[in-house]
């Protein structure tokens, strides 16, 4: 009985072929898949009064899943891109509420509004006093 060599390699280097294939499709279709993840912007109102404000806004959405965040202090719009898959818009809002401002959906709690600098209190009549737009010297004190 004779052997011929080829015979047995021919299936083995056409499976290991098929194979390759298999998982190069495979690894597009996953790199696809993470592309395809939804992003949204959206643009709302959120209660602040000066520089400090914008960069605790701001800072408070420096979180994964959000890809822009913008607080303008004239307008006092917030805008935030975001992957839908990562954060939900209610997140968002929780986020900026966490850190004592409230939002067109969610007002921030009496404890986190207190832990503001006096000059970032919007709900209180002496609010906003700062004395700059941009003032963030003051970032880190705490009421008495």
């Amino acid at each position: 009985m004779s052997c011929d060599f080829k015979h047995f390699h021919r299936p083995k280097i056409a499976y290991l072929s098929l194979m390759k294939h298999l998982l190069i499709l495979m690894a597009l279709a996953l790199s696809s898949a993470s592309f395809a993840q939804k992003k949204a912007e959206i643009e709302f109102q959120v209660s602040g009064v000066c520089g400090m404000c914008e960069t605790r806004i701001e800072k408070a959405l420096d979180v994964p899943g959000v890809i822009m965040a913008e607080w303008d202090v004239e307008t006092k719009k917030a805008k935030v891109a975001y992957k839908t898959k990562v954060i939900s818009e209610e997140q968002i809002h929780q986020l900026i509420a966490n850190v004592g401002h409230d939002t067109e959906k969610i007002k921030a709690t009496d404890e986190a509004y207190a832990k503001m600098h006096g000059c970032c209190k919007y709900r209180e009549l002496g609010g906003g006093s700062c004395t700059g737009g941009d003032d963030q010297d003051h970032d880190d004190h705490r009421p008495e």
